[in-house]
């Protein structure tokens, strides 16, 4: 029988209402303190008929900082906060999982009182430079991370699972795509290490193994996904050997039998800078479990893909921006808001934020 985006699916023991999930997207909201606020619990209520909601990117630490407003889960007042969003969620029956982030070299010594952001190794991101609490800034070559510093931001990822439970989350997600300090492990273009976090395949995925090892002591493997972006090149990524990479890795993700990967379709934007993009087809060929794809997907390419078999869910991400109700506008054949405006994506304050009316409203 052929899947459609509004069939039930399940995540381990956790029953989805539709294959829709709503992607992670940094808008924020958070302010200085970092802590959710009701705005916040009100953009995640408004957009629950998704299926599966998956918080912005969400720092783990302090050193993980890289972005304006963006929120955090490191602290009492953070994890009451994050509270918030799942007490006001939970009535919907929608499962929300907390994405966990660590900005790693794509930061600035803005942020973190004059000290270096850090990575794998001392490779700086060639682009138009970064917004800082103290302005628009060239980024910086990063500090190498010791052994030291990632058995310690290995703890720091355990505690914020430890964190988000307590805040009432039904999973979390572990960020390891677009450029940020997972990927930078993973990617040979920014991981030129020669200790056992570098050099061999096995060796630059153990800092991503050992965050899993940690975190699957908090929460059941089937509530706990991880996000990869094979063809990326943001934050100044695109490693020529990509595809052995991810190969090795999605091999190893499928041995924890986790919940899900989340996967950045590169067919969604066109080639890889580098090459072929790789396809969710490759994937599928080495993942028993599910998977979800994202970027850019229309009704039409989401349908595509679950109809092949190689995805299981299908994320969206900026249509959920203008339309809280997408998926009654997928489902009725009704328009989209367009959401080709950024100007109000990032600033603070309900505007842009939880001001957009559902299909005739």
């Amino acid at each position: 029988m052929t899947k459609s985006l509004f069939d039930t699916v399940h995540i381990g023991d956790l029953k989805l209402k539709n294959r829709i999930a709503m992607a992670p997207m940094t808008r924020g909201r958070a302010g200085e303190t970092r802590v959710p606020n009701d705005i916040m619990a009100e953009h995640y209520f408004q957009r629950a008929s998704a299926g599966l909601l998956i918080t912005e990117a969400t720092v783990i630490n302090a050193q993980g900082i890289g972005w304006i407003g963006s929120p955090g889960i490191y602290t009492g007042e953070m994890v009451a906060g994050w509270s918030k969003v799942t007490d006001k969620v939970k009535p919907t029956g929608t499962p929300i999982f907390l994405q966990l982030w660590h900005c790693g070299r794509a930061s600035h010594s803005d942020f973190h009182g004059g000290q270096l952001p850090v990575s794998a190794s001392n490779v700086k991101i060639e682009g138009d430079g970064i917004n800082t609490p103290l302005g628009k800034k060239n980024y910086e070559a990063p500090r190498p991370m010791t052994v030291a510093d990632i058995k310690a931001t290995v703890e720091d990822y355990r505690q914020a699972a430890v964190n988000a439970k307590e805040a009432g989350f039904a999973g979390i997600e572990v960020h390891s795509a677009n450029g940020y300090l997972l990927n930078q492990f993973l990617d040979s273009k920014t991981n030129l290490r020669t200790d056992t976090y570098g050099g061999s395949l096995l060796n630059k995925f153990r800092f991503l193994g050992e965050v899993l090892t940690a975190v699957l002591t908090v929460w059941p493997a089937n509530r706990v996904g991880v996000r990869l972006s094979p063809n990326g090149v943001f934050n100044d990524m695109g490693s020529p050997d990509f595809r052995e990479t991810y190969l090795y890795t999605i091999k190893e993700l499928n041995k924890l039998q986790l919940g899900y990967v989340h996967i950045m379709d590169g067919l969604a934007f066109g080639f890889h800078q580098l090459g072929e993009p790789m396809t969710l087809e490759e994937f599928r060929v080495h993942y028993d479990g599910m998977l979800i794809g994202n970027c850019g997907y229309t009704k039409e390419d989401a349908e595509k893909r679950l109809a092949a078999g190689v995805v299981d869910i299908a994320a969206f991400g900026r249509p959920f921006i203008t339309n809280p109700d997408l998926v009654a506008r997928l489902q009725n054949g009704q328009p989209l808001t367009p959401c080709d405006d950024m100007s109000k994506w990032y600033t603070p304050g309900p505007e842009g934020y939880i001001d957009y009316p559902a299909y005739g409203g």
